[in-house]
């Protein structure tokens, strides 16, 4: 540059545009989408509400025709002094529930556990390791998601008898780890077609035979589907009535039985007792969904695409 040269200025920057902001106008489609969500809300939240509000008035209160009313005392007020109250309800229902809520706990977390491993084992080889007639046993599994239960009652009370197993927790968690071996294995093999096939491949080169790939390579990864089947299994087994019906006692079955003979004898006594025996039964299951809901859908749609 000589000494007649202007120094060169670098252009002058271009104004920014202003930042688009959504516009947050009337819209017709959304306010009937948020209209319809508490529709629907709301009709779910109907049995709850008269679940609670049941379960939170004395003895002398509780009238099926006046069951959408709020009660007419505090809970823990009494008709006359020393009277009952609205918790005597929660506290005659867990203490005719208890026994049976430890008996189901024994039914529900095992048969959830165990029927998760053996259907990941069987997703596993029909997914991987191919063999003759690989598709035939498949579908042979799956055959048990389609049967009613109610169709193979009488045969299972009959090979009960024949065996000579008891009525009680051990035979119903025998039916449901082999009840639910059939919906676990589809979960499985349809997550386990989603792991590369890169990963089999080098464990081979390693040296690794099929149990030495499933168990260092293949289960670490197979925690969402892991989430899927164990939620849904615990919940069948809690909520399980019909085999606890046909297959155990009073004595010794699960929270289910329990909570129909409750119902039962509080027809004509207190609906208030039989409310809140509901709302206890259904706790564990609500706080399953509430502490593993977040993974329940990523779960089922990890398998959905194939990478």
């Amino acid at each position: 540059m000589t000494l007649t040269e202007k120094p060169r200025t670098a252009p002058a920057p271009l104004p920014l545009a202003p930042a688009l902001r959504p516009r947050r106008g009337f819209s017709i489609g959304r306010t009937l989408k948020y209209t319809m969500l508490v529709v629907f809300v709301f009709i779910v939240m109907i049995p709850v509400y008269v679940l609670i509000v049941t379960s939170l008035k004395p003895p002398a209160d509780v009238n099926p025709a006046t069951s959408w009313g709020l009660p007419v005392r505090w809970p823990w007020q009494s008709e006359t002094p020393g009277g009952a109250t609205g918790f005597d309800n929660w506290s005659a229902a867990y203490t005719a529930l208890a026994p049976s809520l430890g008996r189901t706990f024994l039914l529900a977390i095992p048969a959830a556990l165990i029927s998760a491993l053996l259907g990941s084992m069987n997703g596993f080889v029909l997914s991987r390791w191919r063999f003759p007639h690989a598709n035939l046993v498949f579908t042979f599994i799956l055959f048990g998601m389609f049967i009613p239960y109610q169709a193979v009652m009488t045969p299972l009370v009959q090979m009960k008898s024949t065996l000579g197993l008891p009525s009680d927790i051990s035979t119903l968690l025998l039916v449901h780890i082999i009840y639910g071996l059939p919906i676990c294995t589809l979960i499985f093999r349809n997550y386990y077609v989603s792991i590369p096939m890169e990963l089999m491949e080098a464990s081979r080169v390693d040296g690794a035979g099929m149990m030495r790939t499933y168990w260092s390579i293949v289960l670490p990864l197979s925690l969402p589907g892991f989430v899927v089947t164990i939620i849904w299994q615990f919940t069948n087994a809690w909520n399980d009535f019909l085999f606890a019906m046909f297959l155990s006692d009073t004595a010794g079955g699960p929270v289910s039985l329990a909570l129909n003979n409750l119902a039962q004898g509080a027809q004509l006594a207190n609906y208030g007792t039989a409310m809140a025996g509901a709302l206890i039964a259904s706790l564990p299951t609500l706080l399953v969904y509430i502490i593993l809901g977040k993974y329940f859908i990523g779960g089922l749609m990890s398998g959905s695409v194939k990478s």
